[in-house]
């Protein structure tokens, strides 16, 4: 409900602050487990992909947004959870495996943090490893294009859905495969971008 209510405010929100134009949503699969991973330029970024899925969504956000104890509940009730950054996080993980378990859908930004001049870093291995160990996960990529200036086209790309068993199939992957699975699934985003 909450939920909801939050998403339908927003959605007027980013209406009246942007020109959204999606594409490619009409592929996004209606149910089972799905990972959403996107690009990532501003806060706006999690709001966007949120209001413009009919799925609910669950974010990994940086654990330092749930510092603030009004804010930090606030994302809680809107199914975000927290990660460390720039180290294996295992509950984040947990969580985020949780997630896909129960069929629904997990958001992803790869790059670990918000790029200040809105080229592409380079993805964690975090990608590959919770797809790795997730049964029958769909990922989709996302690129979202746009400068965020007050009444700006904000352009939201949804890539092909991915099935990852189909994409790399191994026992176990090592910390250096996971990082180029990670790599070679981000290339998507970066395809939709220049397209």
């Amino acid at each position: 409900m909450f939920y909801s209510f939050i998403r339908f405010i927003c959605n007027i929100v980013i209406h009246v602050l942007f020109k959204i134009r999606t594409t490619g949503i009409s592929d996004f699969p209606e149910h089972g487990a799905v990972i959403v991973y996107s690009n990532h330029k501003s806060v706006w970024d999690p709001v966007i992909i949120g209001c413009v899925l009919k799925r609910p969504i669950y974010f990994m956000a940086k654990e330092e947004l749930f510092s603030y104890p009004i804010f930090g509940t606030i994302l809680k009730k809107l199914n975000a959870f927290p990660v460390k950054r720039g180290k294996p996080d295992r509950k984040a993980i947990r969580e985020a495996l949780h997630v896909l378990e129960n069929r629904q859908v997990l958001g992803i930004f790869p790059e670990g943090t918000r790029s200040k001049d809105g080229k592409l870093l380079e993805p964690e291995p975090g990608l590959a490893l919770i797809s790795a160990k997730s049964k029958d996960v769909i990922l989709v990529p996302v690129a979202i294009n746009g400068n965020y200036k007050l009444f700006s086209r904000i352009d939201v790309k949804f890539g092909k859905p991915i099935k990852f068993d189909e994409y790399y199939q191994s026992e176990t992957l090592s910390s250096r495969e996971l990082k180029e699975i990670s790599v070679a699934l981000f290339s998507e985003v970066a395809n939709l971008i220049s397209s």
